[in-house]
């Protein structure tokens, strides 16, 4: 059959919003209403007629409600083949009537774990009933609707209305495929609290991973020629560029959210500093500053590579003023990300109706806990977050650096961290003078941050580059002394590193012999 007429249906939810208009409209096409607890109590203090479950089975619920719709009655209701000999044998010898619509919602598991409650608690909201109703119902949806969400009620009374109180197969598949999306992503909730924060597993045998697709599709992929879409955490207490309020502009693209995250990850390191600004191009930053206002820390970012800027994405530490906005809307800017914008700079943006604009509310903790996962073919690589923080540096050089090259040196290595390996970042006086990125060796890479940063200050009519007098950091250890003479070469005074190199002393001697200041890590970031 196609059409099917809702004749019964059971009503079990734990979120009631919605549930008395719904109820109410399933009323008025003369649908039977069975239900449990508290739904039923909920539907009739809205003046409808209910069965309780335990009229339908026999039994009363019992076990603090564990146990209620576990029960032949209700799941040979659900399950039965209607045209089937057999089953309406077995139906008329047990007294077993057909359930042909189940709404359910399911105990609020994951907002327990956020709200951090006892782990006795966080046991009792595992639903064993609701999912048990939804399989069935889903598994036999050629008879039976399901219906999981509140947000579907209002298609669940169009398609009622428009089959005459049935509703036609494409939309009991349509609702099955989602109900068992929901029981997965409700199991995979549980299995990985199971994993995680109860057995204290890093990476479990089996890693459940529960994303739900933000929206429609992408227009397209890194390329025109790759489809693509964006799936979000589910989980309440995540912070990121897929919790982010979009306030204006043009549907985000692939390259847009990649970019905007690696913007927002570069940019909450800084969360806790003096007003700071990330410019970002192709998931790598090409300036970053920290100055006494976010208007000064842009325009120092800016100066870093004017020509990268062009068509970036842009992160701030501080809410987006009028100031700031007008002098980043003087070039082409993709995306600025910012924990939040006043009126004057809303009113800005207004003007340039692409320029998309999220506000992210608190910044993400960059000392926060977590995996990160890339696919490879036939598999995934799957390692704990980059959350390294820098502890006691060991000075390795004869001269010690100056405070001022020590504050640099940590700015240099915090912007580091976030560029594609091998990095080599110049800083100085809190802003960044050249970044080299992505290349296959390091002299490379400090080649290039260096004629990028004479670049810069030909185009802004300085007498020198800001290498003069900078510090340099590298993600991780100059294997030779050829990278590290190219960042002499180029001005630095100081530098920061991991070390680590079997030609450490050769690289320390070059160091001393250039009078640079060098201190060791003890750890790397790589960025591939």
């Amino acid at each position: 059959m196609t059409a099917i007429p809702i004749r019964r249906a059971l009503l079990s939810v734990s979120d009631k919003t919605g549930i008395a208009e719904l109820g109410q409209a399933l009323a008025r096409s003369g649908v039977e209403l069975v239900s449990t607890g508290g739904t039923a109590k909920a539907l009739r203090e809205a003046g409808l007629t209910v069965s309780d479950v335990s009229d339908l089975t026999g039994f009363p619920e019992m076990m603090d409600g564990r146990v209620k719709t576990l029960h032949p009655k209700v799941h040979g209701g659900l399950l039965a083949v209607r045209d089937d000999p057999a089953h309406a044998a077995a139906m008329e010898e047990h007294d077993i009537d057909a359930i042909d619509l189940v709404v359910v919602n399911l105990y609020p598991f994951e907002a327990t774990v956020a709200k951090g409650a006892r782990r006795d608690e966080v046991i009792e909201n595992i639903d064993i009933g609701g999912p048990s109703m939804v399989r069935s119902a889903a598994k036999n949806h050629a008879y039976v609707t399901i219906v999981t969400d509140p947000r579907d009620y209002a298609e669940l009374i169009a398609a009622l209305e428009n089959e005459g109180g049935a509703t036609s197969l494409d939309f009991r598949q349509s609702c099955a495929a989602k109900a068992f999306a929901a029981t997965a992503a409700y199991d995979g909730a549980i299995a990985s609290w199971f994993a995680f924060a109860d057995q204290n597993e890093r990476f479990p045998a089996t890693l459940p991973i529960t994303l739900k697709r933000a929206g429609d599709e992408l227009r397209y992929g890194e390329n025109p020629h790759q489809a693509a879409a964006f799936y979000a955490a589910t989980a309440p207490e995540a912070r990121g560029i897929g919790q982010a309020e979009q306030v204006q502009g043009k549907a985000l693209s692939y390259n847009n959210l990649n970019d905007a995250d690696a913007a927002l990850e570069l940019v909450s390191e800084f969360r806790d500093a003096e007003p700071t600004v990330v410019i970002v191009k192709h998931a790598n930053p090409c300036g970053v500053a920290t100055a006494a206002t976010i208007e000064d820390a842009y325009a120092q970012a800016f100066a870093c590579d004017t020509v990268s800027a062009f068509g970036g994405i842009i992160a701030l530490n501080r809410a987006l003023d009028q100031a700031t906005a007008r002098a980043i809307a003087a070039i082409f800017t993709e995306v600025v990300v910012a924990p939040d914008a006043d009126e004057g700079a809303r009113a800005v943006f207004a003007a340039k109706k692409n320029l998309r604009l999220l506000l992210t509310g608190e910044l993400p903790d960059p000392a926060r806990d977590g995996l990160a996962a890339k696919s490879i073919a036939g598999g995934w690589l799957v390692q704990s977050r980059d959350n390294g923080r820098l502890g006691d540096l060991k000075v390795v050089t004869r001269r010690q650096p100056t405070a001022q090259e020590l504050a640099d040196c940590r700015f240099a290595w915090t912007v580091a961290k976030h560029v594609k390996s091998n990095a080599i970042v110049y800083a100085r006086d809190g802003a960044t003078a050249g970044i080299g990125a992505g290349q296959m060796n390091r002299l490379e890479s400090a080649r290039i941050a260096a004629w990028k940063a004479k670049d810069a200050a030909d185009k802004a009519g300085w007498a020198e580059p800001r290498t003069i007098g900078s510090a340099v950091a590298s993600d991780a250890f100059f294997p030779f002394a050829d990278g590290l003479l190219a960042a002499v070469e180029a001005g630095a005074t100081a530098v920061i590193q991991p070390g680590g190199s079997i030609r450490d002393d050769e690289v320390i001697a070059a160091a001393d012999e250039a009078g640079l200041a060098m201190v060791f890590t003890g750890m790397r970031h790589f960025r591939h």
